[in-house]
């Protein structure tokens, strides 16, 4: 798919912290005798998947709640690094997560090509994982957040050139397995969960505000 540079990107007025900027500890990828973990894996981007971290945690400190999950899936999941490829804090700032290299942009690598996450069991490579900090499955996210999730969202889409309020027949580049999704939806739309909580009956909407941004 066509891939235009974040920087042509209308949308991308949120506030991207890198990992360095968020503290990840870049040793826990690695085994003890210095192999990577998890190797990354490159595949074009066809969909885009909002989560909900529903982590439970009371820290004030979102930076500190990232560096808690990437913590937790790297070395209690033991994935080797943080599942999802971007997070989003209650303030609107978003952290990139999965690592994916020194010579693309955050989650991508110099080709444009989405690094593979773990967030929806079965059908991770070519899906954006986007997560949500917090529990929403009664309370909505805050508009600072929502307001990023947004933003972010039609910042991918114009640069893999997706219909924001389209379907798509998602195919894993690995496996085979098939299955027709929103372009853009939530966990919910792959498997029987409550995440992304709330925000599952807003995204008709978020697609729509979506699509108003990046036509401008």
């Amino acid at each position: 798919m066509p891939h235009t540079p974040a920087a042509a990107a209308a949308a991308a007025a949120y506030t991207l912290l890198s990992r360095g900027n968020w503290g990840a500890d870049e040793s826990l990828r690695y085994a003890a005798d210095g192999t990577e973990i998890w190797p990354p894996e490159y595949y074009p981007v066809q969909t885009l998947t909002v989560h909900h971290t529903a982590d439970g945690s009371t820290n004030p400190d979102p930076a500190a709640v990232v560096r808690a999950i990437y913590r937790n899936d790297t070395v209690g999941k033991g994935y080797g690094d943080i599942g999802y490829n971007f997070l989003i804090d209650s303030n609107g700032r978003v952290y990139e997560g999965r690592w994916s290299g020194t010579d693309g942009t955050a989650a991508h690598d110099a080709e444009g090509r989405l690094v593979t996450g773990a967030h929806v069991q079965g059908y991770n490579s070519g899906n954006v994982g986007i997560a949500l900090l917090g529990t929403l499955t009664v309370t909505p996210p805050s508009t600072a957040a929502r307001t990023a999730l947004v933003q972010l969202l039609a910042d991918l889409a114009q640069r893999h050139a997706l219909n924001p309020t389209g379907k798509v027949l998602y195919r894993n580049p690995v496996s085979g397995a098939s299955r027709t999704s929103p372009v853009i939806g939530g966990h919910r739309h792959w498997a029987a969960t409550d995440c992304p909580g709330t925000v599952y009956a807003d995204m008709p909407a978020i697609r729509e505000e979506v699509a108003a941004l990046i036509q401008g």
